[in-house]
């Protein structure tokens, strides 16, 4: 049964509005309703086997975000935004985090956790013994993370709300910043999220992006 409430055209004018913000307006803060939506919409991003190796670390304190305009090549938007969040895998995944993962399972769904075994044997399996001889779990947790990006994006835009993803940081640097070295957290990327600011010129230029026939294929 279908629950949409937003029309499709609303859905694209959002998608159309966003843009990755330059500039934030650092006199404008997320309303505490908002934000803590937008910190849901991450916590229900789909994932592999519905494992979630990550964590969201949201970056409030001003001296840290000042550090970390170091290791961010200068991009001011990690200290003007009104919210930053650095997306961090879950290094090394195996079967401590699968079993954590089931246990969570069992409490959620009211289940016996012996139930759970035939499931929780295929994902360490998987993780053990990948098909692919060059998995690495590292990369498939990164990879995991940019889908959660991915929705904090969407998310954000639907609700009025501007983001910048960055790539462009240095995360060994923000690591040590927030004391995540040696915790089994590791920096993937980081996204500031706040309220675009007037001057951004950016805001203005037409989204370029390839046709849709160019882009997307109809296999009959």
């Amino acid at each position: 049964m279908s629950m949409s409430t937003l029309p499709p055209d609303a859905l694209l004018q959002q998608l159309q509005w966003r843009y990755a913000t330059k500039q934030f307006d650092p006199s404008q803060t997320i309303p505490e309703a908002i934000w803590d939506a937008l910190e849901k919409s991450l916590m229900l991003t789909p994932s592999s086997f519905g494992l979630q190796p990550w964590k969201f670390f949201v970056v409030y304190n001003p001296d840290l975000r000042q550090q970390l305009l170091e290791y961010s090549f200068g991009q001011t938007q990690v200290v003007d935004a009104s919210h930053l969040v650095v997306l961090a895998i879950k290094t090394a995944v195996g079967a401590d985090e699968v079993d954590h993962y089931m246990q969570r399972t069992a409490e959620v769904r009211q289940v016996e956790i012996e139930s759970l075994t035939g499931f929780a044997n295929v994902i360490k399996n998987f993780l053990a013994h990948p098909h692919n001889p060059e998995f690495d779990r590292d990369d498939w947790a990164a990879r995991q993370v940019y889908i959660a990006l991915g929705q904090l994006m969407t998310s954000a835009a639907v609700l009025g709300v501007d983001t910048c993803p960055m790539e462009g940081i240095i995360p060994a640097k923000y690591d040590e910043v927030l004391g995540l070295t040696d915790t089994g957290y590791q920096t993937v990327l980081a996204c500031p999220v706040g309220y675009r600011h007037a001057d951004d010129k950016y805001a203005h230029l037409p989204k370029v992006r390839f046709k849709q026939e160019d882009i997307v294929a109809h296999i009959p």
